[in-house]
């Protein structure tokens, strides 16, 4: 009876915090770095104690939304990587499904990684978030899962596992710094810009081979 207990509070407990994480999105799809705690409180009917309760602090509720967002995101960037096309075209949509996630959500995405000019002047009372300061971590997350990609898929060599991590985390900072200038500036269609990057990423990516045993790529 208490394992029961035990189990449907925890149940209860992760329905709850779903919950509060998709009003969480709502305020940040509204206000991007401007979202604060209040706000989120307010959207979720709850007082800000409730929320803090949940998340510990405005930093763990950032953590939770970041974790959910790279989650979704590293999902779409494997199952495009793992789509029956040629290796080409899987690079184009890999890049593709990178740019047009930010394109589609850019509230989030700059809640993510653009601190708002609140924060950095240090407005708002304390209650809005460190909005960007966390990127880092999230975009050497990204760099790390795709260098285990590179490596199971891509034979580079006697090097393969310390060129892996080049190879991804440099893949990554081109996405992030490409996709942050074109998402503020829009100087071209996404198409033209994939089709540049991949052009600048597929003299090596071209002349590799696949990694015996591995799921090709």
């Amino acid at each position: 009876m208490e394992i029961t207990q035990r189990t449907d509070q925890q149940r209860s407990a992760e329905q709850r915090r779903h919950e509060l994480l998709e009003a969480a999105d709502r305020v940040v799809l509204r206000d991007g770095p401007g979202a604060s705690m209040n706000a989120i409180a307010a959207e979720a009917g709850i007082t800000k104690p409730i929320l803090y309760r949940h998340f510990g602090d405005k930093g763990g509720l950032y953590a939770a939304l970041a974790k959910r967002h790279t989650d979704a995101l590293l999902a779409s960037l494997r199952a495009a990587l793992d789509a029956p096309a040629e290796r080409r075209e899987r690079v184009e949509s890999t890049l593709d499904t990178y740019l047009a996630a930010i394109e589609a959500r850019p509230q989030v995405y700059r809640f993510l990684m653009h601190p708002s000019e609140a924060a950095s002047s240090g407005e708002g009372g304390g209650e809005g978030f460190d909005v960007g300061l966390h990127s880092v971590p999230l975009l050497r997350r990204m760099g790390e899962e795709l260098a285990e990609v590179i490596e199971e898929r891509v034979d580079l060599g006697p090097e393969s596992a310390e060129l892996a991590r080049v190879w991804g985390h440099g893949i990554v900072g081109m996405m992030h710094a490409a996709g942050d200038w074109w998402l503020g500036e829009r100087p071209c269609p996404r198409a033209q810009l994939v089709r540049s990057l991949a052009d600048l990423l597929w003299g090596r990516l071209a002349a590799a081979g696949n990694r015996a045993g591995g799921p090709g790529f």
